[in-house]
């Protein structure tokens, strides 16, 4: 993402946007005592998943240390309005988002010093900061949280070490788990979380928050990467950062030819394949991804259910190869002109 677009991190967002049923729902089992060890919140990526989980985080820390007893106005809890908004001049508040709140563990993807990128897993000795965590004393006296953002990535070792912390948590603690793809965790884990889903944003509200943090974008481009974002404003800023409209229009413009220009292809996937493209080729695999999803709907709307197959596996080979490419450090370049070339396969019908 360019560095000019100033979208605030999630522990440090003051706002929460399009998920007031899960806030509200959230606030209630706080208030009303009934607040589960573990939770989990999922839903497409870049939805705010990971802003409500900080929220979340910071209601609980406050509620149990300086705003116990009060709300935010200084009332008694019983006449504090609905919402787990907390000060953003509180302690809390400035502490959780410094990322220096001692009762909160944040537990994501760590960075890998030999590949210089984030790891594409959350492995073991990350996870078992946790149990040492939980037991400690909570420094302020009230709870203490951990967010797992990102749980879906956890290896196996890594899930298995969590399940073992869910299955005997110590009083007062809180699991956050966000998750893209729930499925992936396994099903011991969920069993043991509280689940809600967040829906993806209206695109009004990703067109209002477009207006807020690109204001220079003019209505037609922002209408464009609404579109393309489905529902998540993070995904809008990446493709914005990315220069991901033009991106998509140079896809589409090759894909709907009658046959891939060889030429035009292997400029574009050097182009992809540079170090400092790392957003642009990001940004394609999901456009990529996302307009074969398209495809398969549609022919599935259509009744042509083995086309929407075909596109649904396809969708499903190329971010399988992307992964693979990520986790062997292959060739990028390489793994875009596979990507293209299957779905030129695909939409001749062959079937290799």
């Amino acid at each position: 993402m360019s560095d000019d677009i100033a979208a605030p991190a999630p522990r440090a967002n003051p706002e929460l946007v399009g998920h007031e049923a899960a806030e509200m729902a959230l606030r209630q089992l706080v208030d009303g005592g009934r607040l589960p060890h573990g939770l989990l919140l999922s839903g497409p990526r870049g939805i705010g998943k990971a802003t409500l989980a900080f929220r979340l985080a910071r209601y609980v820390l406050w509620q149990g240390g300086e705003g116990a007893g009060l709300d935010m106005f200084g009332a008694p809890a019983e006449n504090s309005l609905s919402g787990l908004a907390v000060p953003a001049d509180s302690g809390v508040f400035r502490r959780v988002a410094a990322g220096g709140h001692a009762d909160l563990l944040t537990v994501e993807r760590a960075f890998d010093p030999r590949r210089r990128r984030l790891r594409s897993e959350i492995i073991v000795d990350d996870v078992r900061e946790i149990g040492a965590f939980l037991h400690l004393t909570a420094a302020e006296g009230g709870w203490r949280v951990v967010v797992v953002d990102g749980a879906d990535a956890m290896n196996r070792n890594a899930a298995n070490a969590l399940l073992k912390i869910l299955e005997e948590p110590p009083r007062r603690t809180l699991l956050v788990l966000v998750a893209h793809s729930p499925g992936k965790l396994l099903p011991t884990i969920r069993s043991r979380c509280r689940q809600i889903k967040l829906a993806p944003l209206a695109t009004p509200e990703v067109r209002a928050l477009l207006a807020r943090y690109l204001p220079e974008l003019d209505d037609g481009e922002a209408a464009r990467i609404a579109d393309l974002a489905e529902g998540s404003i993070g995904r809008a800023l990446e493709l914005a950062g990315s220069g991901g409209v033009e991106l998509y229009r140079t896809m589409l413009g090759m894909l709907t030819r009658p046959k891939l220009d060889p030429l035009e292809l292997h400029g574009f996937a050097d182009r992809l394949a540079r170090a400092d493209a790392e957003d642009s080729y990001r940004a394609l695999e999901e456009l990529l991804c996302q307009h074969l999803a398209r495809q398969a709907a549609g022919a599935a709307r259509a009744g042509r259910l083995g086309e929407a197959a075909r596109w649904a596996r396809v969708r499903d080979d190329i971010g399988e190869e992307f992964a693979r490419a990520d986790g062997l450090n292959l060739d990028r370049k390489q793994t875009v002109l596979g990507a293209f070339f299957a779905v030129e396969r695909a939409a001749s019908g062959d079937r290799r």
